[in-house]
């Protein structure tokens, strides 16, 4: 681009020798020979100027797709704190709309940035070395527009760096509405839907306005000024060649640098906008790029998980450190590996805060949570994973065959072993009367299989992991009590060393437990069997009673209490 620069600035000068040293003397050979060296220059700059703009793309296009790739994988490793950060929508344009804008920023600094100062500064020089009285008219046009157009860009700045939370809002509707069009739709909401969609969209374009409508004066004061310098360079050039200070030739050279020293001014003001736009976007960027986990390695790892044994000990955990109330409170448990336990509660009563700890999806504010007699946080989180399934209350199933989610629980399971796992969680029965069975497509979320097919493959998924902890989040709270009581006895005969933790809203999903964790309030009220509970935990007793007696719901009276 430097030598691109270059090759157009000397033209103009052998233009100004042709006029005065050709054209003027009549002599055809010297124009022919100028000429053709033009010609030369023009061909080169051509040349420059391509091979600049391929690379320039290449280096933006690789930009581009290195922000994403280095977001995406900082996004993986973000614990659940983090992810609670930010908002999925929000990450969503982060990773499309704003690598965009910083793509199309880049490329024109790589064009421009480089392009134009140069061409400004070379003209300039080349001005004042023709004539210098002239050449100042240049200058103080620069300056005066350099310094409108500094004035133009802060004012717009404020409005580019309000526009890009907008697009959340709008991601966030279309995203919401998508996934969720079903729900519209049976409640007859596309009216609503449609008008937080419009007032979303109608946000951008306000706002896009304002800055545009700012912006819209770059033009005017250009052209204000190129027409200026022209006229007036013109009448005093005119006045110096009668006078016979200036050559013909030469004013046309001046003419030329004019513009291109006009033109370079209007370069940049373009990047000064695409800077102001992708400001904003480069500092959500760098929010998500800088964001690290909560959650880390140790420096020397344990690689192994003994066993299923699980301890509590004087735990305390808040989503916030800042919170004043955690939300689980000095809880203390024991667990044998192998064991079966149960875990109920009302809602709200920190059930699933409880099991997340276990698999180190979020660290205790305070005490220690152990497996295989071993602090969590001493364990390689990958390897702790792996020796901790969690079928999680949202079961969420992705684009593919069945055996292709189903393999997400062991990449390199064979299909006898994927047989197996959905046997276990009876999932095998609904699986073999599609069409193409096992090879049956999944739509993106799962959404054609019903909710207790989701949750059978869900638990079928964590099953071919061959845990030595398993957790089920209330994931057979779609599933009939007879298959649910069929899943509890394929796991009591085929997983009987694998320790298994079950949430449930239904007393007869847990009864069969060893043991059974009574939970309120974010506190373990009772922990024992069945028939000690019925004996010694009110709260339990009065859900069993409730549920015994047809209300089957946990939250209406035990949950109260």
């Amino acid at each position: 681009m430097i030598l691109e620069v270059i090759l157009e600035m000397i033209i103009p000068l052998l233009m100004a020798a042709i006029i005065d040293q050709g054209v003027e003397k009549g002599d055809m050979n010297y124009i022919y020979q100028t000429g053709a060296v033009m010609a030369l220059m023009a061909v080169l700059g051509l040349i420059t100027g391509g091979l600049g703009a391929k690379y320039g793309a290449s280096a933006s296009a690789g930009l581009a797709k290195n922000l994403r790739s280095t977001m995406f994988n900082n996004i993986q490793s973000f614990s659940f704190a983090n992810i609670d950060k930010f908002s999925t929508a929000g990450l969503v344009t982060r990773l499309t709309t704003d690598v965009t804008n910083i793509q199309n920023a880049y490329q024109m600094i790589l064009r421009m940035c480089v392009r134009a100062p140069i061409s400004m500064i070379t003209a300039m020089i080349m001005a004042f070395v023709i004539n210098a009285k002239l050449a100042s008219i240049y200058l103080i046009a620069v300056i005066l527009l350099g310094g409108c157009l500094f004035f133009i860009m802060r004012k717009a700045t404020r409005y580019f760096k309000q526009i890009f939370p907008k697009y959340d809002d709008l991601n966030a509707s279309v995203q919401e509405n998508v996934s969720a069009i079903r729900v519209v739709k049976a409640y007859v909401r596309e009216d609503y839907e449609n008008d937080k969609f419009t007032k979303a969209s109608g946000n951008i374009r306000k706002m896009f306005t304002k800055a545009e409508n700012i912006l819209t004066w770059n033009a005017p004061l250009m052209q204000i000024t190129v027409y200026g310098c022209i006229l007036t360079i013109s009448w005093l050039g005119a006045k110096m060649i009668v006078l016979g200070s200036l050559s013909t030739g030469q004013l046309m050279s001046l003419l030329a640098y004019c513009m291109n020293i006009l033109m370079s001014l209007m370069m940049l003001s373009m990047i000064f906008v695409m800077v102001t736009m992708s400001a904003a976007s480069a500092e959500r960027i760098a929010e998500v790029i800088n964001e690290e986990s909560s959650l880390t390695n140790p420096p020397n790892p344990i690689m192994e998980v003994p066993d299923g044994r699980i301890t509590f000990d004087h735990v305390d955990f808040a989503y916030d450190r800042k919170s004043e109330e955690p939300v689980l409170k000095d809880i203390n448990l024991e667990i044998r590996a192998g064991e079966t336990i149960g875990i109920i509660g009302g809602t709200g009563s920190a059930k699933s805060s409880l099991v997340n700890l276990i698999s180190r999806l979020y660290d205790v504010t305070e005490g220690t949570v152990s497996v295989g007699g071993i602090n969590v946080k001493e364990y390689d989180m990958e390897e702790l994973r792996n020796q901790v399934a969690v079928v999680l209350q949202k079961n969420v199933l992705f684009s593919g065959t069945i055996l292709e989610n189903l393999r997400w629980g062991d990449k390199n399971a064979t299909k006898e072993e994927c047989v197996r796992a959905c046997k276990m969680a009876c999932a095998d029965e609904f699986i073999e009367q599609f069409p193409d069975q096992y090879d049956t497509y999944i739509e993106q979320g799962g959404t054609n299989v019903s909710g207790g097919q989701k949750q059978r493959l869900c638990i079928a998924r964590a099953l071919l992991k061959k845990p030595k902890i398993l957790i089920l989040d209330d994931s057979t709270s779609a599933v009939d009590t007879t298959t649910d009581g069929r899943i509890r006895k394929a796991f009591a005969t085929e997983i009987p060393n694998t320790t298994k933790l079950i949430i449930a809203q239904r007393i007869s999903s847990v009864q069969n437990a060893d043991r059974i964790i009574v939970m309120d309030n974010g506190q373990v009220t009772d922990f024992g069997t069945h028939e000690e509970l019925l004996q010694n935990s009110e709260i339990y007793r009065d859900v069993y009673e409730s549920q015994t007696g047809g209300s089957g719901d946990f939250d209406q009276d035990g949950g109260d209490r």
